[in-house]
């Protein structure tokens, strides 16, 4: 497929429309249809901001369970579920019937001028599902970096304070590998898994702190590190915060991903969570719990946070909740959220009534399809699969780490030249460069859509929660394949 990246190389039924308008001449009638696929991508190249970067150059026309196709016909496994939103897959039949009946009823109903019957509804499935029976106040968004937004705001709020504690881990060199909250103002400060999410935008919201997650590759040790130990350290430093950095009564909450998602797919253990929970407790401080990424029923669990009996006092949901329609919420205690003046919280679509439509059957089929045993059993095997890879003499110098719980499950593979490399004790010269591209780009090429995450060399698996063993045996067949096809090629 030829790609054009300028005007000049736009087909000429295109050519006269673009110039004037570059030309800054009214156009009193459409661009000309756009046939081909490589005209279309072509002029997308050219209109579309070079700062939305893509894994592929193909355009998907359309999808069905765990299956996506490209204009063109090509047919693909798809394990990224659209970044872990098409909880159910593509188009699933409830979720499909639900938005387009309310489509057929009311569309947009602006939750400024009344409350949907959706909306509420909406509520009462969420309430019996969520992960401590205080949490009994929502607002629903559209995404998941509003809904930071909002938690952040009422936080700050509620308690009368203005410091944020988030997540970091600065391995050297400035290179950020921890907590991932979003790309707008406000969660883009609490994000540090990579800094392009910040460049050149600073100065960013003040008022921010970080502190180190219980990750290995942040504190500069090895894998076989104990979680103790990562735990201790994490928590020594977070104390060190509050004495040096930020003081306890001016700060108004601690935000965390339970697992990290942008930043690698690293669970931190309940033990590190208890001892956040205990912290924000002694010092009036709030535990806002980020679940975009891990939440309904992606790790085993309806929500992640459930692994350590942690209670959250702002929980931040998004993704899966909607299956593909964009959707997030904000739940907190009715006492905390009864201290928002009404109006402190809006937005023109905020919590849409056929996103609500589409999360009401989502949340039916999760109970009725009997999701979180599925998800529990391809979880297992998984894991087992990517193990016995492991295993291979020639493939096991390569693989650092298999982890994550439910369908949230990650491979760290060896490199040359992390972030850090110089101090990284799991450096290896001899390991082939940016295996987690190149193995990702090989298996879209053998029929599998698969993503990498984070810093490091690391690939993600988030393939929909009700993916069929048979399914995921093929899927796992083809990133086995094109695992051993690149580390094949060596050092190139």
């Amino acid at each position: 497929m030829t790609v054009l990246k300028s005007v000049a190389d736009v087909p000429n039924s295109l050519q006269k429309s673009i110039k004037e308008q570059q030309n800054g001449k009214v156009v009193k009638k459409p661009l000309a249809p756009i046939v081909s696929t490589a005209e279309l991508i072509s002029f997308g190249n050219i209109h579309v901001t070079r700062g939305v970067k893509r894994l592929t150059e193909g355009i998907p026309s359309s999808g069905k369970g765990s299956f996506i196709e490209y204009e063109g016909g090509k047919r693909l496994l798809d394990f990224t579920s659209g970044m872990g939103v098409t909880s159910l897959g593509h188009c699933h039949p409830k979720v499909t019937e639900a938005a387009i009946k309310q489509c057929q009823t009311i569309v947009h109903a602006q939750c400024s001028i009344a409350l949907h019957r959706p909306y509420l509804e909406l509520v009462g499935r969420l309430l019996p599902l969520m992960p401590h029976p205080s949490l009994d106040s929502f607002f629903f968004w559209t995404s998941g970096s509003e809904a930071v937004e909002a938690a952040i705001k009422m936080a700050r709020i509620t308690t009368g304070r203005q410091q944020i504690i988030c997540m970091q881990g600065v391995f050297s060199n400035n290179v950020h590998i921890g907590g991932y909250h979003g790309r707008t103002f406000g969660a883009m400060a609490v994000t540090r898994s990579k800094t392009i999410y910040t460049e050149g935008a600073h100065p960013i919201m003040p008022g921010v702190f970080c502190t180190p997650y219980p990750y290995w590759h942040q504190l500069g040790l090895p894998p076989s590190t104990p979680s103790s130990t990562l735990v201790k350290q994490s928590l020594y430093q977070l104390d060190l915060l509050l004495t040096q950095q930020t003081f306890a009564k001016e700060t108004a909450a601690i935000i965390i991903e339970p697992i990290l998602g942008e930043g690698g797919y690293v669970q931190a253990a309940p033990e590190f969570l208890q001892g956040l929970r205990d912290v924000c407790d002694k010092h009036g401080i709030l535990l806002i719990i980020d679940e975009i990424q891990s939440g309904f029923a992606r790790t085993g669990k309806f929500f992640n946070i459930e692994y350590s009996g942690v209670r959250p006092d702002i929980l931040v949901i998004a993704k899966g909740l909607a299956s593909g329609f964009p959707l997030s919420g904000v739940v907190s205690r009715k006492d905390l959220t009864d201290k928002l003046q009404p109006g402190a919280l809006g937005g023109t679509y905020a919590g849409n009534a056929v996103s609500c439509a589409a999360a009401i059957a989502v949340a039916d089929a999760f109970i009725e399809e009997d999701i979180l045993n599925n998800v529990r059993a391809r979880s297992a095997d998984l894991l087992a699969a990517l193990r016995t890879l492991r295993e291979d003499p020639a493939i096991a110098p390569y693989i650092l780490e298999i982890r994550g719980p439910g369908l949230m499950v990650a491979v760290e593979f060896t490199s040359p030249c992390s972030p850090g490399a110089q101090y990284d004790p799991v450096t290896k010269k001899d390991s082939p460069k940016a295996l987690a591209w190149r193995i990702s780009k090989v298996c879209f090429e053998k029929g599998l859509l698969i993503f990498p995450t984070g810093s490091f060399e690391v690939i993600r698996f988030i393939p929909p929660l009700n993916i069929s063993e048979a399914e995921l045996k093929s899927g796992v067949a083809i990133f086995s394949e094109a695992v051993r096809q690149v580390i094949g090629e060596g050092l190139t």
